[in-house]
């Protein structure tokens, strides 16, 4: 005979807790995981969309930021904004470019050709050393060979954003004989990180002697 205070246990019950309560805290636990998740993702997003922002702004910056050269003791308005320089730079480089490579003797082109070189990219520093060396080989041969080189003033100058292309009058002396030809001296060029690196120098079109 049952106790008449004893508390009747239903049918439906698992001990003391209901089969649809486990149910219940299952799916409630995986919405809980699947909010998280969810805040998560959009966490995720914002930080690459803020990276995103914050590399466009400073990828904007430094190509606005304007870098301040002076070459070769020169002075004037001189600078580089990014990677394109002012029309006064151009002007003064290419000067001493053409001193460097076109005017030179054998007491001073070993010292000259060092400064060119310096200017040269990596990338075409043993081509252009080697064109340079074979030059002073026939100074070697040649001691009283001097050669002078002027930018034309009755030509223009042209200037690109990889290259320039300078009229010249060459002038010649060996021995006391003088020769003088015309032509094109191009100068090619790449401008990293506001530094100016020669890639190449090339005569073109040198006529005969001048009379």
């Amino acid at each position: 005979m049952g106790h008449p205070f004893r508390r009747q246990v239903a049918a439906d019950m698992i001990g003391d807790t209901r089969p649809s309560w486990h149910l219940h805290r299952y799916l409630q636990g995986s919405a809980n995981l699947f909010e998280e998740n969810r805040l998560l993702k959009f966490a995720i997003a914002g930080l690459f969309g803020i990276t995103a922002v914050l590399g466009t702004v400073l990828y904007t910056s430094n190509q606005n930021q304007r870098t301040v050269i002076v070459p070769f003791g020169a002075g004037g308005d001189l600078y580089v904004t990014g990677n394109k320089p002012s029309a006064t730079y151009l002007r003064t480089i290419t000067r001493n470019i053409v001193s460097m490579a076109g005017t030179y003797s054998s007491y001073s082109a070993d010292r000259q050709f060092q400064e060119l070189l310096s200017l040269v990219h990596p990338s075409a520093f043993n081509g252009l050393r080697d064109s340079l060396n074979r030059l002073l080989d026939e100074l070697n041969s040649n001691p009283t060979l001097s050669i002078a080189t002027y930018i034309r003033a009755d030509q223009p100058v042209t200037y690109t954003d990889t290259e320039i292309v300078v009229p010249v009058e060459k002038v010649r002396v060996i021995g006391g004989v003088i020769r003088k030809f015309r032509g094109n001296l191009r100068i090619r060029y790449a401008i990293d990180n506001g530094r100016f690196w020669l890639t190449a120098l090339q005569e073109e079109n040198f006529s005969a002697e001048i009379r």
